[in-house]
């Protein structure tokens, strides 16, 4: 599904937004610490826009943007190189439920609109842990669901009726953003994500809502020793 809407992604990703995508990945960027030499994982990294804004913010010296769509990243590879960070942004075909890599391999990992779409979320969770370095950070960007009116009921409509037919209509297809927004309304709220990023071997995660709710950032450290 990812691999047949990679050519209109972008596109309705800023659409759909209202381009308030690219703020909430830069605010999410802004969450790393500053690692200098550091290696940062950006999983489920799709056409690579988290990777630009985690190597735009200077945090540290390679992004590596790791998905299991091959168009996606080959969008990403394309991007890089226009953009001129094709050094630093490095694009790698992977399975996040069973990452190469050996523990304790990145200062930090990513991951942008991706931990919905794990088919076992606990499992994604714990390769996270696992390849992240004693002390490293995770940062999840992640839709969520305002509790509040009027936003709640009208986001509830846009959901259900707006962002299916629109994203479908524009991509010429029916069905893929119809699932995308049965994904963002099933998800865990929140603070239930929380509890399961802590389940994971995290010993603290902390969150805070965006866009009066309509995206919720965690941030996670795992333990030093």
């Amino acid at each position: 599904m990812f691999d047949g809407i990679a050519g209109r992604y972008d596109l309705l990703n800023h659409l759909l937004s209202l381009n308030l995508d690219r703020r909430w990945r830069r605010a999410a960027a802004r969450e790393l610490p500053e690692l200098g030499q550091g290696v940062i994982l950006d999983l489920c990294g799709g056409t690579g826009d988290l990777s630009i804004a985690a190597e735009g913010s200077g945090r540290a010296e390679t992004v590596i943007c790791c998905d299991f769509s091959h168009e996606m990243l080959a969008r990403a590879n394309v991007k890089f190189r226009q953009r001129g960070v094709d050094g630093s942004c490095l694009v790698l075909e992977a399975d996040g439920l069973n990452l190469p890599f050996p523990d304790g391999t990145f200062d930090a990992v990513t991951v942008g609109f991706g931990v919905r779409n794990f088919v076992d979320l606990d499992a994604g969770l714990g390769e996270i842990h696992r390849v992240l370095r004693p002390g490293g950070r995770l940062i999840v960007l992640e839709f969520s669901r305002p509790t509040r009116a009027p936003l709640a009921p009208l986001y509830r409509f846009y959901l259900k009726r707006i962002l299916p037919r629109l994203g479908d209509g524009v991509h010429g297809a029916r069905g893929p953003y119809g699932y995308l927004a049965r994904t963002i309304a099933a998800f865990d709220d929140p603070e239930t994500l929380a509890d399961r990023i802590r389940d994971a071997g995290f010993p603290t995660c902390d969150w805070s809502p965006m866009t009066g709710g309509i995206v919720a950032s965690h941030t996670a450290i795992k333990a030093s020793r």
